[in-house]
């Protein structure tokens, strides 16, 4: 376990400032067309779907519910859910065996122990991508590590664990990450609680599944393009991507993918993603891209000022922006316009073809790692039918890559970086599609299809998610619209690096203003 320092500890014992009933909004009237059917038998906790991490950790200081019947809640969910297909790892055993250890502690015990780690007994799970868990298996999607049993914790996992989360799995992820859905020959199609002939986003499927299905309250996701925000647009959820340095990606890659790749969550309130990050945020040994420790949860509270925010409404690369995603841009804009905020059409100019290029550099890169990493624990080479054909291809190419080639395409993050960054001297804040299209059938971007075709679809979908994690910025999906078949489209809000605590205000602004919180997919009806 990592220590919690002065100031952190100072902060959690505030967390009960955060209680109360979780926000609930209007409820959806058109729903998707075709959804999931489950037989769900009466649940355990009835209440259970409509608490948010924080009311739980509320209820479990008063005594009002146990750690173990929050845990046999969430894994009767997890089963009578199983068609969507969310679980890559399962932990039950070992969860319920936790929550079976803070039962035999008094309320008064399990409270004293709160002020320390205030969401002890909460159920959590893990992204199965980029994150370990000592004596557990990560998979990353891939056959190749369909069997990797880990010996540590992440540096972010101590810090779940420190808060008192209760870990139950990992949940579904593409291979590496490497396409916007939940599509995997290792573990199958994860599919989207609104219609499950639609994606769930990716790549943190799984996790946006779980919170979207009411299965989990909160779950971890990882973001190297859009992984966190575009899951949470498809799911109907909000998703904060945090700056580079905000939150520990190590002790093995301080900065996964030179920087791309950062970790959070996907959540169904704002409090609980200003909660996660306020517990999670920080340097660890070896960081050299850090932020100073903000105060989150305050953020949340606090009062917004009137904002200049650029709206972005055309495709970097040319492309028609589907007329489902410019209304739920016109919404938005209306919202933000009635909350006394400015809205003009604005955005910066980007060297986008050098920044694109370097993206593929560094990811095929950083997969070309890992793998020779296995290779050597393994003692033999990989294999192509251990992989996606798409991803056997970026490993091959990942080869042949230059010096040279990564000192450009880091060269060129900088230059993105530095566009916005004097960009955001006039905007507090710029406000973009999520992706440029709803969300795709099953099957559309699947990793085994010609790779011009696989290419030229996610271009056309989700390019501009990635221009954030390229520069760095922080970047959120607000769930503020859903289209006449009833599937969620989110909208994304960026800014200046370290902004997440006003990302967050104006979050929890647009959460009271347009509440989401009961908004339920078909299958829960």
């Amino acid at each position: 376990m990592t220590k919690i320092d002065l100031d952190r500890r100072r902060l959690i014992q505030a967390c009960g400032a955060i209680g109360g009933a979780s926000m609930l909004g209007l409820s959806l009237a058109s729903q998707a067309s075709a959804a999931a059917t489950v037989n769900t038998p009466k649940q355990p906790l009835g209440d259970y779907d409509s608490w948010d991490m924080s009311t739980m950790a509320d209820l479990l200081r008063q005594g009002d519910i146990s750690p173990l019947e929050l845990t046999d809640s969430a894994i009767a969910r997890f089963e009578a859910n199983a068609a969507l297909n969310m679980i890559a790892v399962n932990h039950f055993e070992q969860a319920r065996e936790q929550a079976q250890k803070l039962n035999q502690l008094s309320t008064a015990q399990r409270t004293a122990k709160m002020a320390s780690a205030p969401l002890l007994g909460v159920p959590f799970a893990l992204k199965d991508l980029g994150v370990t868990m000592a004596g557990t298996i990560t998979t990353n999607g891939c056959r190749f590590f369909k069997d990797n049993r880990v010996a540590e914790n992440s540096t972010l996992v101590n810090r779940y664990q420190a808060a008192g989360l209760n870990i139950m799995a990992k949940l579904t992820s593409p291979e590496f990450g490497q396409t916007p859905t939940g599509e995997s020959s290792l573990h199958g199609d994860t599919l989207n609680p609104w219609d499950t002939r639609y994606s769930s986003g990716g790549s943190s499927a799984g996790s946006a599944v779980a919170v979207a299905a009411r299965i989990l309250p909160a779950a971890h996701g990882s973001d190297g393009g859009g992984s966190i925000r575009i899951p949470a647009s498809h799911c109907g959820l909000f998703g904060l991507k945090p700056s580079r340095g905000r939150v520990a990606s190590g002790p093995t890659n301080l900065e996964s993918s030179m920087g791309l790749s950062v970790h959070h969550a996907l959540t169904r309130s704002v409090r609980d993603s200003a909660l996660l990050l306020q517990l999670t945020q920080g340097a660890e040994p070896g960081s050299r891209v850090t932020l100073p420790n903000d105060n989150m949860l305050a953020a949340v509270n606090a009062k917004p000022k009137p904002l200049k925010i650029a709206l972005m409404q055309s495709h970097p690369f040319g492309y028609p922006v589907h007329q489902d995603c410019s209304d739920a841009l016109d919404k938005t804009v209306k919202l933000l316009t009635s909350l006394g905020h400015i809205v003009e059409v604005a955005q910066p100019t980007l060297p986008l073809e050098q920044m694109f290029n370097g993206m593929g550099i560094a990811t095929s890169s950083g997969m070309l790692n890992a793998v020779q990493a296995r290779e050597l624990k393994l003692g033999r080479a990989a294999r192509e039918n251990e992989f996606e054909a798409i991803v056997w291809g970026h490993l091959q190419r990942a080869k042949e890559f230059t010096a040279q080639q990564m000192l450009a395409a880091r060269s060129a993050f900088d230059q993105g970086g530095q566009a916005f960054d004097v960009f955001f001297n006039d905007y507090d804040f710029i406000l973009t599609p999520v992706t440029t299209a709803p969300p795709p059938k099953i099957g559309e971007l699947s990793l085994n299809q010609p790779y011009d075709s696989f290419v030229q679809q996610v271009l056309k979908a989700s390019p501009i998610a990635a221009l954030f994690n390229m520069t760095g910025l922080p970047a959120m999906s607000v769930p503020l619209h859903w289209n006449k078949n009833g599937l969620p489209i989110g909208v994304q809000f960026a800014g200046a690096y370290g902004s997440e605590a006003q990302l967050l205000t104006l979050a929890a602004q647009l959460e009271q203003a347009a509440p989401w919180a009961d908004k339920r997919p078909p299958i829960l009806s």
